[in-house]
């Protein structure tokens, strides 16, 4: 049997886990508005009149209020200078008022009003009839395509000038969320595998996923769980009906927990019972093309590159070329932030430059289509003299977790 696979009980590997979140601490007031001061820079520097922010994420970054987006416009303008000013229906106009971190003006519509002539209202008292409008690429169609028709003297172009340049360069603070939230992640990993057995279905372990996330100090559980066995496991994203496990199968176990909002996001594969050389040669091939990934991102280096040179191990092994299967059918990574997906992608076509901040998953998954799929996804974040692991990787297929 694999290192750390299997021989307890569901209340056993429970029983192994304590809360992890002490010391850890949300973003504070200074954090958002130094945010809010780099956009307005940024502003200045692409000439950018304002920004509209919607209910969710980017809303959160730059403002600290946790709004969730609906069919009822509600969100926030930036201006070059000054305090956010918030669009929201009338009723809500309370509630709302006690969700703010950082005060500002809140600009309201009636049920029977359009809000979306709002944003350019509230240009116009600040004394601009004409320019740009940034739109947070979140925004839903039926939101950004109203405020253009509402307002058509304005010009419109993608938020993420300013949303993604922010976001994707993280914080002190940020960092050591998201390296908390990953330990955390990693432990609920290693107390899962220590409580299979023959015969569990997906839907168990999920169960016991949510309760060790919560135990470790995610009062919501698990943030999203892909669980998969044997055949299951080749199809990235899972099947429609899970199979149980059974004896010899690969286990791709892809889970992760919010803290202070930031998402930890972590890929463990390896097999119940024992490797078979079919299994083992894949898995030491998806380590290597891991670690080449982590090797290729130094600072400067383009995004895509990153990409390009975990495709060229996996070649080397046979697999591919490209997108090809059996191999790697997809990027080799993305961003992470208050999104599971952030920017910038490690895709081969991403020209963005590596900087201090990011931060990126790396799982060059190798798919057998209805053999067996391996996926090692552990995160990085870049310093001025390279990449650092958030979590160390899998160690190897016999002990996985070292």
């Amino acid at each position: 049997m694999t290192k750390g696979v299997g021989g307890k009980s569901f209340d056993e590997a429970l029983a192994s886990l304590t809360n992890m979140t002490a010391g850890t601490q949300s973003i504070g007031e200074p954090e958002f508005q130094a945010r809010i001061n780099k956009a307005q820079r940024l502003m200045a520097e692409h000439n950018i009149s304002a920004v509209y922010l919607h209910a969710g994420t980017s809303l959160y970054y730059f403002t600290g209020m946790r709004w969730k987006s609906s069919e009822r416009m509600v969100g926030a303008m930036l201006l070059p200078k000054g305090a956010p000013i918030f669009i929201a229906p009338a009723f809500e106009k309370g509630t709302l008022e006690q969700f703010m971190l950082l005060k500002g003006d809140v600009i309201t519509w009636e049920e029977h009003e359009s809000p979306y002539g709002l944003p350019a209202k509230i240009l116009d008292q600040a004394g601009v009839t004409n320019g740009t409008i940034a739109i947070d690429e979140a925004t839903p169609f039926f939101v950004s395509n109203g405020i253009a028709l509402a307002s058509p003297e304005f010009r419109y172009v993608n938020g993420a000038v300013i949303t993604a340049a922010c976001r994707m360069i993280k914080s002190e603070t940020e960092l050591a969320l998201m390296q908390r939230a990953k330990e955390m992640t990693l432990a609920v990993h290693k107390a899962t595998a220590s409580m299979l057995y023959a015969g569990i279905t997906t839907q168990d372990v999920g169960k016991f996923i949510d309760a060790a996330h919560q135990k470790v100090g995610a009062p919501k559980g698990s943030y999203f769980k892909i669980i998969l066995f044997g055949p299951d496991s080749s199809y990235p994203h899972g099947v429609k009906s899970p199979k149980p496990l059974e004896d010899g199968d690969m286990v791709l176990i892809d889970t992760g927990c919010q803290l202070h909002d930031y998402i930890s996001d972590i890929t463990r594969s390896y097999v119940f019972g024992t490797p078979s050389l079919r299994q083992r040669e894949v898995w030491d091939a998806e380590k290597a093309a891991q670690a080449k990934a982590f090797d290729a991102a130094q600072i400067g280096t383009r995004c895509g590159d990153v990409d390009l040179a975990a495709r060229a191990e996996l070649e080397a092994r046979g697999f591919g070329p490209g997108y090809k299967t059996p191999g790697l059918p997809h990027r080799t990574g993305h961003g992470i932030g208050l999104d599971i997906h952030e920017w910038p992608y490690l895709n081969w076509c991403d020209d963005t430059k590596l900087r201090p901040g990011m931060c990126f998953s790396n799982e060059p998954m190798i798919c057998l289509y209805g053999e067996f799929g391996v996926r090692l996804e552990d995160h990085f974040y870049m310093t001025a003299d390279g990449p650092v692991w958030f979590t160390q990787p899998s160690k190897s297929i016999d002990d996985p977790f070292g």
